[in-house]
């Protein structure tokens, strides 16, 4: 019913049931890992008025601590978290679970915890203030879309035509053309991948 995605890995379905509503996934070799992608693979939906708590515990001398990532349902069956800052801060999750005996304390195997509960409940639950989540992509998306508009809206406001430009020969002329084909392969690109301007 769920899976994971480390990046550079293989997708990874191989859950523990630690009882009925609750379930783990190890992370080996977690010291790298700065993302994990959480997600229903498809086969199998919450029954109706169900979804699931996601935590994520990195191994500490104390004990596991299990912060809530987020949560997911049938009207969101996946979604990316930023777990980075995780591991090194200090929870203050108010909403504590404990996953049983299958919880480990191998050093360097962070977990995962998805917990089955109802909508309502889940819904009063807040994720932990350090958890970035995918949401801040189409936030970035619609940032770096404004920022376009307001380049090509501004260099626009400068056109003139070619009979009114005066030669000098300090000046550099670039066609309003050039910047309107240069903004909507950006913005297309941008739609594909948000972060392809990384490469």
């Amino acid at each position: 019913m769920f899976g994971i995605i480390v990046s550079g890995r293989l997708v990874q379905t191989d859950f523990h049931p630690v009882n009925e509503t609750q379930f783990l996934f190890n992370i080996p070799e977690a010291d790298n890992i700065n993302h994990v992608v959480i997600f229903m693979t498809g086969q199998t939906p919450f029954p109706d008025g169900l979804g699931a708590a996601v935590y994520f515990s990195w191994p500490r001398p104390e004990g596991p601590v299990w912060t809530l990532l987020g949560h997911i349902s049938n009207q969101k069956p996946s979604a990316i978290y930023k777990i980075s800052s995780l591991k090194t801060a200090d929870s203050d999750d108010e909403n504590q679970i404990h996953f049983g005996d299958m919880s480990h304390q191998q050093s360097h195997l962070a977990q995962v915890g998805i917990s089955v509960e109802p909508l309502d409940q889940l819904a009063q639950q807040v994720p932990a203030s350090q958890v970035s989540v995918s949401g801040a992509i189409p936030t970035f998306m619609e940032f770096a879309t404004k920022m376009l508009e307001n380049f090509f809206n501004f260099s626009s406001s400068f056109a003139v035509t070619q009979s009114q430009m005066v030669p000098n020969p300090s000046e550099t002329f670039v066609p309003l053309s050039t910047l309107k084909n240069w903004f909507e392969n950006f913005q297309r690109r941008l739609q594909q991948n948000p972060y392809f301007w990384k490469s």
